[in-house]
């Protein structure tokens, strides 16, 4: 049995972050049912690359959609029309959790917010991401990841140092402030679960920003603004506070050192073959290390560049040094180590045979992650769902249908 089997989701969120949550909850056993625009669909249907089918040929699938909605399944409402909110209510009563991520007050026209859904099932978590929150100037305002990026302080962390080639603030390479957003939702939504199982009996509302979630992920660099009052400085892949903690050029490409104490400042040094920089008065102690950066780094570079990224690799794995090779996506997934933890795997799609997957990371020792379902194609499960759930008959679902609400 699955952690979450016997729990239902009503998936009425679009785009990334509440369906990479939704997904979370399907990984862990929960039946959850997608919500989507007859005809068109989630918006990421139709973003990112042609996923290849069996055969390796292009599928009509699209690689943002298949990344966050497996284990789902994906019934078609048009939430326009007085029936198909009529739909979602009584969907709604029969589920444990709801998400959406519409703009604050959205879906309130349509008598689907939190406190209308109450009425009818007091013990519904509602879990609502939005760009901005629920309350506050920004609140009415539409956002994509890079805004959040931007307004949370994390472009200007992130990029070349100042006065080098190509500084300036820099995006992170994928939808950073989306997912971090769906594991704060992720975690917000077991927690009031469990508060109504073992608590109170009863749901409540979650009210979760984007832009929130991405200023708490900062965490610690935040932090050390608030405690010295200095905008951190950007430093490529260097870090400010360790050191040796960046990327270095080797013979072949580039290789990346993590040296988090002074003991691994040892064994590095040693691995170099330079073991009186570990005794020098300037480099003993990480914050000296940290402080003399500028001093250090040329130092190093110069005799990391003599050998290639597998040597060094090597010599550092044996001597306990943390390290490891900057891959692309085929050295990843080509990696002993992913392959021994299954982090690719292939899931059955009703179009196109079967699709990758990256797998969920996580390892429960009683309660292992299912995959149930691939993602779903188009109101694959429509009917299912209407007869399953909501107890409906054929002619019933027929008449929906001829109305175009589902």
């Amino acid at each position: 049995m699955s952690s979450l089997s016997g729990v239902r989701v009503l998936d009425l969120s679009r785009v990334f972050s509440g369906p990479w949550a939704a997904q979370m909850l399907a990984d862990f056993g929960a039946d959850v049912i997608k919500v989507e625009r007859p005809g068109r669909g989630d918006d990421v249907r139709h973003q990112g690359f042609k996923v290849k089918d069996e055969a390796g040929k292009d599928s009509g699938e699209r690689s943002s959609f298949v990344a966050m909605n497996r284990g789902k399944r994906s019934i078609t409402v048009d939430m326009s029309q007085a029936a198909g909110q009529a739909l979602i209510r009584d969907l709604a009563a029969k589920c444990d959790i709801l998400i959406e991520n519409f703009k604050a007050s959205d879906l309130a026209r349509y008598g689907l917010d939190y406190a209308s859904l109450k009425e009818i099932n007091p013990r519904l978590v509602y879990c609502s991401i939005s760009g901005f929150g629920q309350s506050g100037p920004y609140s009415h305002l539409p956002g994509y990841d890079p805004i959040f990026q931007s307004m949370s302080g994390l472009m200007a962390l992130t990029g070349q140092e100042e006065g080098t080639p190509g500084s300036g603030p820099l995006r992170v390479g994928y939808s950073v402030s989306d997912i971090t957003a769906g594991f704060y939702a992720t975690s917000a939504m077991l927690a009031a679960l469990r508060h109504r199982d073992v608590v109170s009996g009863e749901g409540q509302h979650i009210d979760l920003a984007l832009l929130d979630a991405q200023v708490a992920a900062i965490s610690h660099v935040a932090m050390s603004y608030l405690a010295t009052g200095e905008q951190p400085e950007r430093l490529g892949n260097a870090s400010a506070i360790t050191c040796p903690w960046q990327s270095f050029t080797c013979v072949d490409g580039d290789i990346m050192i993590a040296v988090g104490n002074d003991t691994q400042f040892v064994a590095f040094c040693k691995v170099l073959g330079a073991p009186e920089l570990a005794t020098d008065e300037r480099f003993r102690t990480n914050p000296l290390r940290a402080s003399n950066r500028t001093t250090l780094i040329p130092l190093l570079a110069d005799i990391l560049k003599t050998r290639s990224v597998n040597d060094w690799y090597a010599a550092f794995d044996a001597a306990n040094v943390p390290s490891g090779p900057i891959n692309g996506f085929a050295e990843v997934f080509a990696d002993p180590q992913i392959k021994h933890r299954e982090m690719l795997l292939r899931l059955p799609h009703a179009t196109a045979g079967s699709v990758p997957q990256v797998a969920n990371p996580i390892k429960f020792s009683a309660t292992p992650v299912e995959y149930k379902r691939g993602p779903p194609v188009l109101g694959q499960h429509t009917s299912e769902v209407l007869r399953e759930v909501l107890g409906m008959d054929d002619a019933a679902i027929a008449g929906l249908q001829n109305a175009r609400v589902v």
